[in-house]
């Protein structure tokens, strides 16, 4: 059972990830180190994880609702293959045991966090794309499929994976992109939390102060956006990433 000082930290961990989320991506870099921490196993961590942040996944693909006018049809196509892709990563997940993630987690780690250093770059190459593309769902099927086995998973760095693959396989503006990028990342994350439901890998006391800090967390971001600047929290999160991985590597 976690202490009073536990739960502190992953409260504050939250937060922290509540308002990274909601300006540059990469809540998970700073959560998962911490629940590792305090002493829960990997693959807890990572159930305990993807649950609590749940929430904040909705007020993202909330709060760009005006920008998924004209896209049902891709969403369609998309979020039944975002589900499944959801469920099989997190079935994956719960199949292969602590020793199998453990292993992973470095790479998975500075996989993320390579993806979250390159976001800026990617979003520039994004913005400058210019036809080339289909507005054809289907293009984006498979590559989609991948990613949400992926997110289910794990999922840190989803967001970045997700984007950079619709603005591949799609052609439209990068809000609109975005937005349909917010859905999926809902579902998927929803998909593999409703699996992780049925499991004893959930801590539920600390997926309960974490709901609340990410959620305080992705208020107060959003209000913030205007006085951070996404840059250099988004460095501050790749250098806790890559920090962590090396020490997962090492350890």
């Amino acid at each position: 059972m976690p202490s009073m000082l536990d739960f502190v930290w992953v409260a504050g961990a939250a937060f922290a990830a509540g308002v990274v989320n909601a300006l540059a991506g990469g809540g998970t870099l700073i959560t998962f180190p911490v629940l590792t921490a305090i002493g829960l196993p990997g693959v807890m961590a990572n159930v305990t994880n993807a649950v609590a942040l749940c929430p904040g996944y909705v007020g993202g693909a909330w709060a760009q609702r005006q920008d998924l006018v004209g896209q049902a049809h891709r969403l369609w196509v998309l979020v039944p293959l975002g589900a499944l892709g959801g469920v099989l990563g997190a079935s994956l997940l719960l199949a292969s045991g602590d020793q199998l993630f453990r292993a992973l987690v470095p790479w998975l780690i500075l996989s993320a966090s390579a993806l979250l250093a390159a976001q800026e770059p990617l979003r520039r190459w994004l913005l400058a794309r210019h036809g080339g593309t289909s507005n054809t769902p289907a293009n984006a099927a498979l590559p989609i499929g991948v990613a949400a086995v992926y997110g289910g998973y794990f999922g840190a760095g989803l967001g970045v994976v997700m984007l950079a693959t619709l603005g591949v396989t799609l052609d439209d503006t990068l809000n609109r992109l975005n937005a349909v990028k917010q859905v999926l990342s809902c579902v998927i994350n929803f998909a593999a939390a409703i699996l992780f439901l049925n499991s004893d890998q959930v801590q539920w006391s600390v997926a309960a102060v974490m709901a609340v800090g990410a959620l305080v967390g992705g208020s107060l971001g959003g209000r913030w956006a205007r006085v951070i600047a996404p840059a250099r929290l988004r460095a501050m999160v790749v250098t806790i990433g890559v920090s962590a991985g090396i020490f997962y590597l090492l350890n």
